[in-house]
């Protein structure tokens, strides 16, 4: 098994190309690849102000607020309000997006995959759940507040700290608040 704890203090935050926010990646395989050869990337990014999203040819996107009002996001055409903090809502990432704030800045939970080669669930939980990792995969386990515990393996997360688990499960998650939890497989 190999299980690594990723903390919040440890990330870098990059600037959008456009100045409308800040992004701070959590985990991403091949790890350091650029944002043109991932097979997925999940990070956290805080929104400042309404505008575009970058495309991603080939990529689908699961967005969760996890702070803030939330967005209306126009997504090809179509309006997709996200107001309700910690509901994922999936999306292709190479269709024209733009974001509008529905009250102020938000804290969005990304995860992208190539949806040829990947695919990703992303459920938020609270209370007790087993990490179970898919045969060639990944299970990336992200505490919204602090106060969740990884059974057996020593492990205390604060909040948007991280277990980025390979191989086998690495135990029970034991949160006091919410979690999220992204379960990653081959395509």
């Amino acid at each position: 098994m190999t299980a690594r704890v990723l903390r919040a203090a440890d990330r870098t935050a990059t600037p959008w190309k456009n100045g409308g926010g800040v992004t701070r990646e959590i985990a991403a395989s091949p790890e350091g690849a650029p944002l043109d050869a991932f097979d997925w990337r999940v990070s956290l990014a805080d929104v400042s102000r309404d505008g575009p999203f970058s495309s991603f040819p080939g990529v689908d996107r699961t967005l969760t607020v996890v702070e803030g009002a939330g967005m209306d996001l126009m997504v090809g055409g179509e309006h997709h309000i996200v107001d309700e903090q910690y509901w994922p809502h999936d999306f292709p990432g190479d269709l024209e997006t733009e974001g509008r704030l529905l009250g102020g800045p938000v804290v969005n939970f990304n995860v992208m995959y190539r949806r040829e080669r990947m695919s990703a669930e992303v459920a938020v939980v609270r209370g007790t759940v087993r990490l179970s990792v898919p045969e060639g995969g990944a299970v990336l386990a992200v505490a919204l507040e602090d106060g969740a515990v990884v059974d057996g393996q020593d492990i205390e997360l604060d909040r948007y700290d991280a277990l980025l688990a390979q191989g086998e499960s690495p135990g029970v998650l034991r949160t006091q608040g919410w979690a999220l939890v992204v379960t990653l497989s081959d395509g």
